[in-house]
Formats: C-alpha cells, structure tokens, sequence
C-alpha cells in the first residue's frame, strides 16, 4: 500500500470549505430550495462566488496562499495524513460520483480506505435517538458484518451510529465519516469511541483539521458515507430522520439501499418502515446483507420460503 498522498490544489478544496462555511450555512438557510450537494458540486471559483460574492475574492486568495509546506504542516500536527482523487489511495467508488470530496483527510489506517470495495463494505446509519431495539440491532449488525470481513461505516454520532461502530470494535474495525475535521471528537462525548476508531479503525473528514461542526456538513458528510459503500443500511429511523439523507444518497448512486423493520406503531422505525414499502431491502441480519453484497448465503430468503413450502 502507497504512502497516501493529496496534491495542493485538492487540499487547498478543504480549506476552502472550511473558510466558506458560515457563508454556505447562511446560503442554504436563506434559499431553502437549494441543496448542499448542488453547491459542493461547483469548482472553488464557482462556490466562493455563489454563497460569498463579496468576498469571494479574498476566500480564494486565502486558500491560494497556503503552499505545500504549510499544508502539510497541518496535517502533521494534527497527527493526519490526506488523499486525494489524483492519488491511487482515493476509493473508485467515491471518485466516480457527482460532488465527490476533491481530498480526504484520515486519522488512523489509510489501507482501510485503499482496500475498500463495494462488495466489502456496508453503512449503518440511524436515529440519534434510538430506542433499545434500534441500539440492539445496530451493535448485532456492527459486529457480525465485521466478523464476515465487511467494514462497517458509520458517522459517530448518538444512537446508532455510536452502536454500529462499537459492534464493529468487538471483533473488527470500522470506518467513521466526519462532519468536523478528522481530529475533531465530535460529539465530545464520543471522544474515547473517537480514539479507539483512530486507533483500530479510520477517521476521515473532506473537511480539514479543526474544522468545527455546520448544519450543513452532516449532509455533506452523508453523501460520503452512502458513497463508500457498497450497501447502506438505516436501522431506525424517524419520518423525517436526517438519515434518510444518507439513504436517498444511497438510491441516487445507485447503490445497494436495505432497512431493518420495526413495529408499524413505533415513530422511531416510521422512516425505515416506509424505506422498505419503497423497495429497500429487508435487512433482519448480517445474512441477509452478505446474501445482497456478496451472494453468500446460497439461497435468498425468498428462495429458501418457497422451497420450504413446495
């Protein structure tokens, strides 16, 4: 595996985002029909003069301004290193989508990111305010995904995020998107599940070192998530649950989109519920996630059902 390696350029994109941020927020907050995805999909000139023409010239000058050195003098003392879509490091997968991130920046193992395939990698995404059900299924799910071999991505944040990585831990790895800089614990209180992924697993974030937290970089952070992997999976979640985000993603990518099912009178499983009503795939456990990613179990349910009955 090739040391990971960004050019200027691509890197000099995360600073920009980071230096545009509140620019951004207040275009998004402003003109509710635009979409963070249509802005992040313009080139540095385009952005900085769509969400902050007043200044968009000295955004620009700013960002042009941090040569090589310095850049990697960031990464370094942040304890971080970068890739970007020049380099052989960046996932096919993520580079082929419309407003992919032009870098990311990890903290932790870069040949998790430079051996991830469709086929070897699932999402697991939720409600922040999950019940006990919710949290169950997600740590089950974590864990024997990353028994199979599957690296489990996920986004750090409460419920079932947190639970999906820390199933993983038991027994494997797993890979956490930010929507603050990879340094960044994000929630503080997830600081000692943020240290024990960059530890054993991958923190990565197109956003650069000590980038704080937007409205709109979860979102953003979302599309990164449905984007690396080959299968998204919403456990529970609300009707108007910002992971829903991450399973439109998902859908427009073209990927592998499944839910767990929940009861019909719960809330918490309105939105996974109405996923599968949809056409998602049902997701009861690992099995069938390996069955759609990898074809593994032999039989799909359907399959097996009918052969019981006939």
């Amino acid at each position: 595996m090739s040391h990971p390696r960004a050019c200027p350029q691509c890197l000099r994109r995360s600073w920009l985002l980071a230096l545009a941020a509140p620019y951004i927020e207040r275009t998004l907050t402003t003109a509710p029909g635009r979409r963070v995805f249509e802005l992040l999909a313009l080139d540095d000139e385009a952005l900085a003069e769509e969400v902050a023409p007043k200044v968009a010239s000295t955004l620009l000058a700013r960002v042009e301004a941090f040569g090589e050195a310095h850049l990697a003098a960031e990464l370094e003392a942040a304890g971080c290193w970068a890739t970007c879509r020049h380099d052989t490091l960046y996932p096919e997968q993520l580079a082929e989508l419309p407003a992919a991130p032009a870098a990311l920046i990890g903290r932790g193992d870069p040949a998790l990111l430079g051996g991830l395939g469709l086929g070897e990698s699932a999402a697991i995404v939720g409600a922040r305010r999950a019940t006990s059900y919710g949290r169950e299924v997600a740590r089950g799910l974590g864990h024997d995904l990353a028994e199979a071999g599957v690296t489990v991505i996920s986004g750090l944040a409460f419920g079932i995020d947190a639970c999906a990585h820390r199933g993983a831990l038991d027994v494997g790895t797993t890979i956490a998107v930010l929507g603050t800089g990879a340094d960044v614990a994000y929630p503080a209180s997830h600081r000692s599940l943020w240290r024990l992924i960059c530890e054993k697993g991958l923190v990565v974030s197109e956003l650069p070192p000590g980038a704080t937290p937007w409205r709109w970089t979860f979102p953003a952070r979302n599309r990164i998530i449905a984007g690396l992997a080959g299968m998204t999976i919403v456990v529970e979640a609300a009707e108007r649950s910002g992971s829903l985000i991450a399973a439109g993603c998902a859908s427009r990518f073209e990927r592998e989109l499944g839910a767990v099912p929940g009861p019909i009178t719960s809330r918490a499983s309105a939105g996974a519920n109405c996923l599968l009503s949809r056409g998602a795939h049902v997701v009861r456990g690992a099995e069938d996630v390996l069955f759609v990613l990898r074809g593994e179990t032999g039989a799909s349910p359907t399959e097996d059902s009918e052969s019981e009955g006939s």
